[in-house]
């Protein structure tokens, strides 16, 4: 398993949300640079996101997802265009999961496991 894993539920629809595009970049000193990226299946994951082997260093990551087509898709006029999640990381090497629970006028997220 990608040591870095997601999924967007919309809470409003009670689905998961699918065809959401999401990008992962890592913060660098000349700004964010991207690792990784795709669009969520039908159960709003997005398997490959980084290839198994890799390991990220500690640092700090930047999930962007790009809801804004997801709204236009469903004929709903969402209030965010776009969350951008950041997050750090330690040097552990542990599993990070970063869900994202949707609606058209609010989001949440957490630490998953």
């Amino acid at each position: 398993m990608s040591q870095i894993t997601t999924h967007i539920l919309d809470t409003t629809r009670g689905l998961p949300a699918r065809n959401v595009p999401i990008t992962l970049y890592a913060q660098k000193d000349s700004g964010w640079q991207k690792l990784g990226g795709g669009i969520t299946n039908k159960d709003g994951r997005l398997p490959g996101l980084l290839a198994d082997e890799v390991k990220l260093a500690a640092g700090i990551y930047r999930m962007h997802f790009e809801t804004s087509s997801y709204f236009e898709a469903n004929d709903e006029q969402g209030f965010y265009p776009y969350v951008d999640i950041v997050f750090e990381l330690d040097a552990n090497g542990d599993h990070y999961h970063i869900p994202l629970l949707l609606t058209a006028f609010g989001y949440s997220t957490y630490r998953g496991s």
